[in-house]
């Protein structure tokens, strides 16, 4: 079976969830008040991307599109805390770039061992341990796990290598580097024989460097005709642009010079999009023009006519047949002397430095409070804290209700809403948690409890509902008679309702 040669792919990754953490108390004969004792859940694992130079294809990932780490453990009794997650290490080739669902690239992953965390896991949840203060000796409850990064990522394989052969189809590039590298890729007698890169490494003299055949290129190319725009992202990275130019074509109106000047224009098509690291383009790389297929008698005449075409351009052009093996060593030394005058021009290679960016102090400054769209009496709270302790809290128990009440409290979101005009019962939105608010648990306050799990503050109902609000509204205004008169009872009507 041949292998496929993959070089985009759309991959789904989600990070591992957070280990939720136990709510637990410490139970020993004679000791009656142990004391919480639960542990922390287990940090969900990353996925990660770790260039791997046994890797030459993204074809795995066309098979296996949906990938996901392990989640981190559940916090256990006894101070147990949970086991962390395993990341996933996907293993890509040399030159992958990574990109978003809106097309920017994300990381661009060159040199062996290259490491891009593309999820990352959901932290555990603390257990009611790590939760105990003064105002809550023995909590009741404790904190869910954060769910892991979830992204759709789209991977592009642009392959590393010196040199860049290019051509029309059936220009002989597959033949010449087989003959100047052990690569062996099909040749056949027809066009588009090749419909994957080829690659292969070639030594002259001291110097080693690979070469690329990029396949399918002709005119329109850069506008998705043949197999051009789907492997031109291979030529980016070359060093030296190598036009290989078929001398014995039979075919009308083609000829050396129009065969070139059209892959040219569909370069410069391509080309805008493109900056090389060192920040120049596709048109200011060297260029050499191979002539080829010169051991056929009129293939050699016309490469002794064109030539002085070629020099006129400042392009060094060579005469090679791949079947007698003519020209080929100058053809290798050449390549070997332009790809050593481009690394002489790269800056020295630096080790990675450690950068540290330190986040935001300021919490009341972490979180915004909106009016809804949909609801001009709702309010929505955004922000990293107040979404992610949203997540965190069980709803089911309302100690951990009012623990999220205090953080919320504590970082200033009350006092936000109360500026912005909430009033007792206004419904706010957290996290994509609809609720009532209720301002009745002010941080720095001491929680009082009942049972373990409850919590007093909880069980107030000292305020009219937000519905039976609405209900008495509603009364008073079908109270009105058909003259817009006032005909409920003794009471008059406010101002709102008139």
């Amino acid at each position: 079976m041949v292998s496929r040669f993959v070089d985009r792919v759309t991959i789904n990754v989600a990070a591992g969830s957070g280990g939720n953490g136990c709510a637990s108390v410490h139970r020993e004969k004679f000791k009656p008040l142990g004391g919480p004792d639960g542990g922390n859940g287990g940090r969900g694992g990353d996925v990660r991307l770790v260039v791997d130079p046994g890797v030459h294809t993204l074809l795995d990932f066309h098979y296996r599109p949906n990938l996901r780490a392990q989640n981190g453990k559940f916090g256990r009794g006894s101070m147990r805390n949970g086991a962390v997650g395993d990341d996933l290490v996907l293993p890509v080739p040399d030159g992958t770039v990574v990109l978003d669902r809106d097309g920017e690239v994300v990381a661009d992953l060159v040199g062996t061992g290259t490491t891009f965390v593309a999820a990352e896991g959901g932290r555990g949840g603390l257990g009611n341990a790590a939760l105990a203060s003064r105002a809550r000796k023995a909590p009741g409850f404790a904190l869910f796990g954060e769910p892991g990064d979830e992204l759709e990522l789209v991977l592009e394989l642009k392959s590393v290598a010196d040199v860049g052969l290019v051509g029309f189809p059936s220009a002989g590039k597959s033949s010449l580097i087989s003959v100047l590298s052990a690569a062996r890729p099909k040749i056949a007698d027809y066009p588009f024989t090749t419909l994957v890169p080829n690659l292969g490494v070639v030594t002259a003299g001291e110097t080693v460097f690979t070469v690329a055949d990029v396949p399918g290129l002709i005119p329109g190319a850069s506008q998705g005709r043949g197999l051009g725009l789907e492997f031109l992202r291979h030529v980016e990275r070359c060093a030296v642009l190598v036009h290989v130019v078929d001398c014995a074509t039979l075919e009308p109106g083609r000829d050396p010079m129009s065969d070139v000047d059209a892959l040219e224009a569909e370069l410069a098509e391509y080309a805008p999009a493109l900056q090389a690291e060192d920040g120049a383009d596709l048109a200011s790389r060297p260029r050499i023009v191979v002539l080829n297929k010169v051991d056929v008698p009129e293939a050699r005449e016309l490469a002794d006519l064109v030539r002085p075409d070629f020099a006129e351009r400042g392009w060094p052009v060579f005469e090679i047949s791949t079947a007698s093996r003519d020209g080929l060593a100058e053809l290798g030394f050449a390549m070997a002397a332009e790809v050593e005058r481009y690394r002489e021009q790269l800056p020295p290679s630096q080790p990675a430095r450690v950068v540290v960016r330190p986040t935001a102090v300021d919490d009341r400054a972490d979180f915004t409070v909106e009016t809804d769209a949909e609801d001009p009496e709702a309010f929505v709270v955004r922000g990293r804290k107040p979404e992610r302790w949203v997540r965190q809290t069980d709803f089911d128990n309302d100690e951990a209700i009012g623990f999220l009440a205090d953080r919320l409290a504590k970082i200033g979101v009350e006092e936000e809403l109360a500026a912005r005009g909430a009033e007792p019962g206004s419904q706010v939105t957290i996290g994509g948690v609809t609720f009532d608010w209720e301002p009745s648990t002010p941080a720095g306050i001491a929680a009082m409890h009942g049972n373990r799990g409850t919590d007093e503050r909880m069980d107030r109902n000292d305020r009219v509902r937000a519905d039976e609000r609405k209900a008495a509204k509603k009364a008073r205004r079908t109270s009105l008679n058909e003259h817009g008169e006032y005909v409920g009872g003794d009471d008059e009507p406010d101002e709102e309702d008139r």
